[in-house]
């Protein structure tokens, strides 16, 4: 049982505070919560939800969005907590009961004087044994689309050596199917997923038997399931600092190129590091792509970050970074050498290796098309130096 909720700006004000039940919690418990009451799991993930529902509502999530949007917010938190409890946390039904920020309902509010979104009926399908989905709803084009969208997470040491990689991916669905449809999805090879989390609606024993999603899909788009899959041995591409200090001067130089060759083109690619604060100036060029010097102000002190954009790999040269940072008054050596943030996206291929098998149907009156993405992308992609 919950006894209040605070939304908190990254600066730490408490931007929303809704109290639960009779008992007034004090906002300093925002503190002590982050110290001793973050493993209990149960809050967690509710919270984790609050913040899925409140992201698929307003476009994303930060303080600018939650407060234009005030009312919207504190009427939704209304929904999904009943005296302290989780009530109503599936998106599609949210939509019924609370209309999403649009302009017009926003000019409404302000010729009419009414700041309320919430529908006076209550969602016939609050009733239902699957109340994520619509009652009955029709779609002119059957179709479902499958998409594997994963995330590499990889730490290689200073000389090379491959020290942790693994992948966190999902299974987002974007279903418009009439009626009440069953779907089962099967994998080729299943037994590679850990920590498997689902949405409520598949059903848990034909997984736990065969490892098959068994499942009334809502509405519209949504994750079906998230995995993980650990102790992976190649990655995609390389990168390769090498740094040397002497002098009152930092020389610099950092080479990347393809590892492994997924088959699939690998865009998007940046190589960023944070420079110490006892660097004075820095002059690195490119061979190839932009490199810009990023300030950002982190409590009262300014961070420094050079943030080298690739893009797609050349084919004709292997792209490289060059140039030399100047220490300050006394530095003979940089004492710390940076960690390297590198990132990259690959379309059309789950690196993890995980392969789908088929898209069964039933309760359907005719054929749906169907179709299946995958995509890859850097996640805590780390080369030390």
């Amino acid at each position: 049982m919950m006894q209040c909720i605070f939304l908190l700006s990254d600066s730490g004000e408490v931007m929303l505070e809704k109290q639960l039940t009779g008992h007034r919690v004090d906002r300093s418990i925002c503190a002590w919560f982050w110290e001793q009451s973050i493993a209990q799991g149960d809050s967690f993930k509710f919270l984790c939800r609050v913040a899925d529902v409140l992201s698929d509502y307003l476009g994303g999530l930060n303080e600018d969005l939650i407060k234009d949007n005030f009312v919207i917010v504190y009427e939704l938190l209304d929904e999904m907590i009943d005296n302290g409890f989780p009530l109503t946390t599936e998106p599609n039904i949210l939509r019924e009961m609370i209309a999403p920020p649009n302009i017009v309902s926003k000019m409404l509010s302000v010729v009419t004087g009414t700041s309320s979104n919430v529908s006076n009926t209550l969602p016939v399908a609050t009733a239902s044994c699957v109340p994520w989905r619509k009652m009955d709803p029709k779609n002119t084009s059957n179709e479902v689309y499958v998409d594997l969208v994963e995330e590499m997470d990889a730490i290689i040491s200073r000389d090379g050596t491959l020290v942790k990689c693994e992948i966190y991916g999902e299974v987002q669905v974007n279903s418009h199917l009439s009626g009440l449809p069953d779907l089962t999805l099967s994998f080729a090879n299943a037994s590679i997923l850990n920590d498997v989390r689902f949405h409520p609606c598949v059903r848990l024993r034909p997984w736990e038997s065969q490892q098959i999603l068994s499942f009334v899909p809502p509405d519209g788009q949504f994750k079906l399931m998230s995995y993980r899959v650990k102790k992976l041995k190649n990655i995609p591409i390389y990168v390769k600092p090498q740094l040397s200090s002497d002098s009152g001067m930092c020389r610099i130089s950092v080479l990347v190129g393809i590892k492994n060759d997924p088959r699939k083109p690998i865009d998007s690619i940046t190589v960023e590091f944070q420079l110490p604060p006892c660097v004075l100036s820095a002059n690195l060029t490119p061979n190839h792509g932009t490199v810009n010097i990023l300030a950002s102000k982190v409590l009262m002190f300014f961070d420094h970050t050079c943030s080298w954009s690739i893009g797609r790999l050349p084919k004709d040269k292997a792209p490289s970074l060059s140039g030399t940072l100047v220490l300050a008054a006394g530095l003979e050596r940089l004492p710390v050498f940076p960690t390297f943030q590198v990132g990259f996206r690959v379309m059309g291929i789950a690196l993890s290796g995980l392969q789908m098998d088929k898209l069964d149907f039933k309760n359907l009156p005719s054929r749906p098309y169907k179709g299946f993405r995958g995509l890859t992308r850097a996640g805590e992609y780390q080369v030390r130096s």
